[in-house]
């Protein structure tokens, strides 16, 4: 395993300041609270601009497919400042379908379907449940017969609003890939009341929906999995980001609101929470970014910089989000303050692509230590 590169470029501190940008225009916490409670909770049209006019949804996607030819460092870069804000974009869905995609990019459908993603004009997700971790077994929710797909999965991310599925799939030949239309007849598409209200997902059942088969066997088993590892390598990216907003916030906070005739930050024991959570956030990116640095460069041992992310991130958050909402006191409990949008992005997030405890043991295994 080489040495991984945890500094920021300066093309991808350049991201960070368009896109921050952007969000404190489009994506401030008000927005986002208010359209959580419309019926309109994903903001389609930044998701456009962001992908569209920013070039953001191309960054995995190679540049003879119209994409932008970038990778994970990137797209860590770009998590990082939507978990800062939890704009309720079709974030996470698109990068698994891209991931998956790409990979299958030899198939005339798939070099046709690309572009669309990398624009913003199509979205895609993956017919897999929130919750499967990278190192799980190949999926056998789904059924294929002939190219007709049959069978159900729960939690699959942004359901309701894609136009394309990479569904798993069991066929005459073992595991494959199908790409799915999300129109042709068979398809239904049920929401699932959400824990976050800013990313949501649905129960998808399939009733011989037609899809077109673009991975098999072997390869159908290493690109989901590789799909995966990006998927949770850029999620401990958003993790670190939304823990340095609860952060900094919080900081702001304490520094601001006074009780006994002076601010609660003098307090020692606010001093120290705080403290102790900088150091978590500290190294938690130094995590984070050693496995997108991983994913980028396709680092023989990127698995395990991904076990390490999201073993530390996940719980990170999780802390970060608590911290912030009780040092807020009694405006952090309302409905009125971003705490609660926060928390509940950190807990989605913490259950996503494996538990910590899942990548925990991956860990272990990975570097032959016994486990339970």
């Amino acid at each position: 395993m080489s040495v991984p590169d945890l500094l920021y470029s300066e093309v991808e501190e350049d991201l960070r300041t368009n896109v921050r940008r952007l969000l404190q225009e489009r994506s401030d916490w008000p927005s986002v609270l208010a359209r959580t409670e419309s019926d309109e909770p994903y903001d389609l049209a930044l998701w456009r601009t962001l992908a569209g006019e920013l070039g953001l949804a191309a960054l995995l996607v190679p540049e003879e497919l119209g994409g932008a030819g970038a990778g994970a460092r990137e797209v860590a870069v770009l998590a990082e400042e939507l978990g800062r804000s939890v704009a309720p974009v079709p974030f996470l869905g698109n990068l698994l379908a891209t991931a998956a995609l790409v990979e299958c990019a030899a198939v005339p459908r798939v070099r046709e379907i690309l572009p669309q993603l990398a624009d913003g004009t199509q979205l895609g997700s993956t017919a897999i449940g929130l919750g499967r971790s990278p190192y799980a077994a190949f999926p056998d929710a789904v059924r294929a017969d002939g190219g007709a797909l049959t069978g159900s999965v729960g939690a699959v991310v942004e359901l309701a609003f894609v136009d394309y599925l990479v569904v798993p799939a069991t066929d005459a030949d073992g595991p494959a890939l199908y790409l799915l239309d999300t129109s042709v007849p068979g398809v239904t598409r049920t929401p699932t009341t959400p824990l976050d209200l800013t990313r949501r997902f649905g129960a998808l059942e399939l009733d011989s929906a037609v899809g077109e088969r673009i991975a098999s066997g072997a390869d159908a088993e290493r690109v989901l999995r590789r799909a995966l590892l990006t998927a949770a390598g850029v999620l401990a990216s958003e993790q670190v980001g939304l823990a340095q907003h609860c952060l900094d916030s919080t900081v702001e906070y304490a520094l601001t609101r006074s009780q006994f005739g002076r601010p609660i930050g003098s307090f020692q024991a606010v001093k120290h929470r705080l403290a102790d959570l900088f150091t978590g956030v500290s190294t938690g990116r130094a995590a984070a970014r050693g496995a997108a640095d991983a994913l980028a460069r396709e680092d023989a041992e990127v698995e395990l910089s991904v076990a390490v992310a999201q073993a530390y991130c996940s719980d990170l958050v999780v802390l970060a989000a608590e911290e912030a909402l009780q040092l807020h006191g009694g405006i952090g409990m309302t409905w009125e303050h971003p705490a609660h949008l926060h928390l509940a992005r950190a807990k989605s997030s913490q259950l996503a692509f494996g538990t910590a405890e899942r990548h925990r043991q991956r860990l272990a295994e990975l570097v032959d230590l016994p486990t339970p």
